[in-house]
């Protein structure tokens, strides 16, 4: 039964005996419960704000994870606040008040909970109401972020306007003010075509009732905050939502954290748990894999790349070795993030990226290295552009060769600073481009001088 074959797998607990309830029949899980003594210990600690994520397998069944959230939870590590794993036997209001009942018995705390944050699209809002009439169920800033940002990437808009609206996303999501909201509400009205706005659901930024459990972080706090998210929905998708058996999943993930008790944050998704037959294109099997996998693409781009490009490319790759890097895998593209702002890589040659790196010398960056290092491939002489191949002279040589300077790095960023702008001022509309304009006229006017000595 899947109940033998997990109990081997529980996480150890030198408290009292976890909590497993759950009604099997082979081969797969029926429904399932789990809270560690730890966890319950947290949640009661913590029981002021609960955030819960869903993560779909490829058969449909869903994990339902509790994390705790708010100002006092100051634990390290994304999994460090989950409080409770669930898989119920129908995703309807039977089994969800079933589920929430089970966790409602074991943790007394629960009426103490004021605050419940869930994904736009969980649609068993009255059950939660039902169960905790004295919570206020909201929409969470991180799933709401989420949702824009894959609407974004859905809108098919040019490559600078999309730019635009991640990085104003982005910004806002750290400092969620009424203003801020304001403006990027304002910005997807300018922006996105009248047809597909209503996709959006654009309302939700002036719901200040949303944000206001959001906008006490900091800056700082904001983006560990994401982040943290972040890892934690990409580790419960690598190991529950690519397997197909919810049983071999939940035993994965929970050898993951067998295999990371302090979860302090020093995570490394690029390796598989032992045993586990889940699809693994994007995780090397062992340490001594993934160092082959590095070694050759050194190789590749020792042999393929002039010295100077592959020492940058070098660089690049000492990054992806050194930091955990998250794929995410779509139709034609792969979003790369490595603990960072995440990018668009385009793995068909010529390869490229979205990343300042890769848009100012057009060489392969972290991303790409990244996603070659998941797919075990080494670089291709058709991966980067002629001048950069070691068989093509080059006049960049020597200035490539050269101590990096302060000043080369500002001419870059202003050089592609001022392409972005350049493109987005060739396609808006006339009464757009004037106003546009006149901004950057008073702007040069006030650094540099007047008219008559400053032309743009």
């Amino acid at each position: 039964m899947a109940l033998t074959m997990l109990n081997g797998l529980l996480i150890k607990d030198s408290s009292p005996p976890v909590l497993l309830l759950q009604v099997s029949r082979a081969p797969q899980l029926d429904s399932f419960n789990y809270q560690s003594c730890f966890m319950q210990d947290v949640f009661s600690h913590f029981p002021e704000i609960l955030f819960i994520h869903r993560t779909y397998n490829p058969r449909g069944k869903v994990l339902y994870t509790f994390l705790v959230d708010g100002p006092r939870v100051q634990l390290e590590g994304p999994l460090a606040r989950a409080v409770y794993f669930a898989i119920p036997a129908k995703e309807d209001a039977e089994g969800l008040a079933q589920m929430l009942q089970v966790f409602k018995k074991f943790n007394p705390a629960w009426e103490r909970v004021c605050t419940i944050l869930v994904d736009p699209h969980f649609l068993p809002l009255p059950i939660l109401a039902m169960e905790f009439p004295t919570a206020e169920v909201l929409f969470s800033a991180f799933h709401i972020c989420k949702f824009l940002q894959g609407k974004f990437y859905q809108l098919s808009l040019e490559r600078p306007m999309e730019r635009v609206l991640l990085t104003s996303l982005q910004s806002t999501m750290c400092s969620a003010t009424a203003g801020n909201l304001r403006r990027l509400y304002t910005l997807l009205s300018n922006c996105v075509p009248p047809a597909r706005l209503p996709e959006l659901h654009s309302h939700w930024l002036l719901n200040d009732r949303i944000w206001l459990a959001h906008r006490w972080r900091s800056r700082a706090e904001s983006r560990r905050y994401f982040q943290s998210l972040e890892v934690t929905t990409r580790i419960l998708s690598q190991f529950f939502g690519t397997t197909p058996s919810e049983k071999q999943g939940m035993a994965s993930l929970f050898r993951y954290m067998q295999q990371n008790p302090g979860d302090k944050g020093s995570f490394n998704l690029g390796l598989s748990p032992q045993n586990n037959h889940s699809p693994s294109d994007a995780s090397p099997d062992s340490p001594k894999t993934e160092q082959l996998v590095e070694a050759r693409i050194q190789h590749s781009l020792n042999a393929i790349c002039t010295g100077p490009a592959a020492q940058l490319c070098l660089g690049e790759l000492a990054v992806v070795q050194k930091s955990m890097h998250l794929i995410g895998c779509g139709s034609e593209k792969m979003n790369i993030q490595i603990l960072e702002d995440t990018h668009k890589v385009q793995p068909q040659p010529p390869a490229s990226c979205s990343c300042y790196f890769n848009q100012a010398f057009h060489l392969p960056c972290r991303h790409i290295l990244a996603m070659l290092s998941a797919r075990r491939q080494v670089l291709q002489p058709d991966m980067l552009p002629a001048q950069w191949t070691a068989s093509c002279a080059t006049s960049l040589d020597s200035i490539l060769s050269s101590t990096w300077s302060e000043t080369l790095d500002k001419h870059l960023a202003v050089t592609l600073l001022t392409e972005e702008v350049g493109q987005l001022l060739q396609h808006c509309s006339k009464e757009e481009f004037e106003r546009r304009y006149s901004t950057l006229r008073e702007l040069a006017d006030s650094w540099i001088g007047p008219y008559e000595q400053v032309q743009l």
